[in-house]
């Protein structure tokens, strides 16, 4: 079953209000997106196994600890997903990135694929779906379901702001997928967007309408 983890930390919830308000600015929100997945990041690699090597400082030896083979891979959904990032790669630089390329079909809700490239080792890797809003989750499981077409060791999901409509259709469609949220908010508008969220992400990050 998907083990789900909902941040509670101070610094997530003084950004999370910032990146919420209206009047906050483009540079702004693209920052703080960025730096709420960094945080979310260290909480979603916290199991990572770790192995003892010995090692020569300046002073003398070490037997230390360093993460043990894990191979990750990054893929936003695009094009929100995008904004988280930088934010994930400052702490995992050497992982590789994928895309996949979704919208959601105005009338209908449902995800519509345009674009999917993934790292050509996929297969031997931890991959971290990253986009910022879970709304009817419907992105995220076309998103999941691809990447599970090409085998992955296993599958985490990280996002900031979710719905419970999302949240429980993701954990349905994909219960051994481990899920990562900033925050979880009331409900969908007949819309489709969360309530009360902050408006579009994509359109927030990239400055667009």
């Amino acid at each position: 079953m998907s083990k789900v983890m909902v941040m509670d930390h101070p610094l997530i919830q003084h950004k999370l209000t910032i990146l919420r308000k209206e009047k906050t600015g483009t540079r702004e929100f693209r920052q703080l997106v960025s730096e709420i997945a960094t945080l979310i990041c260290y909480e979603a690699t916290r199991d990572l196994p770790l192995e003892e090597i010995e090692i020569k400082t300046p002073i003398g030896h070490a037997k230390t600890k360093i993460i043990s083979g894990k191979k990750l891979a990054l893929v936003p959904i695009l094009r929100a997903g995008l904004g988280m990032v930088d934010g994930v790669m400052a702490l995992v630089p050497s992982a590789k990135i994928g895309h996949i390329g979704l919208y959601r079909d105005e009338k209908t809700l449902k995800p519509v694929e345009y674009y999917c490239k993934l790292p050509g080792d996929i297969e031997e890797r931890v991959v971290y779906v990253l986009d910022p809003m879970l709304a009817t989750g419907g992105s995220a499981i076309d998103a999941i379901s691809q990447i599970k077409l090409r085998n992955p060791k296993s599958i985490r999901f990280m996002c900031i702001i979710a719905a419970p409509e999302g949240l429980e259709a993701l954990k349905k469609a994909h219960p051994d997928v481990d899920i990562y949220i900033a925050a979880m908010d009331e409900r969908l508008n007949e819309k489709g967007y969360i309530v009360p969220g902050l408006g579009d992400a994509g359109d927030r990050i990239f400055g667009t309408k």
